[in-house]
């Protein structure tokens, strides 16, 4: 069972750039895909990026442009890199991972929170 720790969030001011890892227990190259969730107070949980084991990567609208997902699977880790990040950003975020095309490994989430 791979298990998968979040690490990177904090405070920012808006404007600001925080880089999130997601670091995995075992090998991430048999993640046929991997992605980062986020859920806000009061909110549902939503999808922010997700990347492909062939690194093709889809964004949520309001992060796109500002947001990128990487992985490095020699150090299995998972990376979300923000920038100008604004209070609409805050919540906490979820790494999550899916061996076919059903997310079902999850991190225990890391908080993000940005101060205008």
């Amino acid at each position: 069972q791979v298990q998968l720790v979040e690490s990177g969030g904090g405070l920012v001011q808006a404007g600001g750039s925080l880089r999130l890892s997601c670091a995995a227990s075992g090998s991430i190259s048999s993640f046929n895909i991997m992605g980062w969730f986020r859920q806000a107070p009061g909110m549902q949980r939503e999808l922010v990026a997700q990347i492909t084991i062939r690194d093709s990567t889809d964004y949520a609208d309001s992060v796109n442009g500002r947001f990128t997902i990487s992985r490095a699977n020699a150090k299995n880790t998972l990376y979300l890199q923000m920038n100008r990040l604004e209070p609409e950003d805050t919540a906490v975020y979820y790494c999550a991972a899916a061996r076919s095309n059903v997310y079902t490994y999850w991190g225990q989430g890391t908080q993000v929170t940005v101060s205008s």
